[in-house]
């Protein structure tokens, strides 16, 4: 994703859009509150408030750049729309994400709404346990 994308979003080319776009694309942490993209703006010493942050996140959940999730017990976080449709299992201790897609959940969800005289257009599948790490730092003494 670079400049040409924010253009096909219908947005304006702006540094902090560029910028924030950039670390969405790099964080090997896929979801993202707007604190943790301000910190590692913050980290990279530039200088790019909180309220844009905030405004430009939103502006590309709008634009379908990005998606918003409100996972439980947690802020809302912000991946990249990269096309590819996938579900999501949280641990409810530490509140690790991870993704992962099953063609045969997803050919189950697409019976059940044939069943009930519906056809998917879209849909959200959010798993919530506890992840077996035995390190997590949330996990209780």
């Amino acid at each position: 994703m670079d400049q040409q994308t924010i253009r096909k979003a219908g947005l304006k080319v702006t540094l902090p859009r560029m910028k924030i776009l950039e670390i969405l694309e790099e964080n090997a942490q896929r979801h993202m509150t707007a604190e943790d993209v301000y910190k590692e703006l913050l980290l990279r010493d530039e200088e790019i408030g909180l309220a844009t942050v905030y405004r430009v996140l939103t502006q590309f959940e709008a634009a379908g750049l990005a998606e918003r999730h409100h996972f439980e017990g947690g802020q809302a976080v912000f991946e990249l729309n990269r096309g590819e449709h996938h579900d999501h299992i949280v641990c409810l201790t530490c509140g690790k994400v991870e993704e992962f897609m099953d063609e045969t959940i997803e050919k189950c969800q697409a019976k059940i709404a044939k069943k009930h005289g519906f056809t998917i257009a879209d849909h959200s599948l959010i798993l919530y346990g506890e992840c077996n790490n035995p390190k997590c730092p949330n996990r209780p003494k």
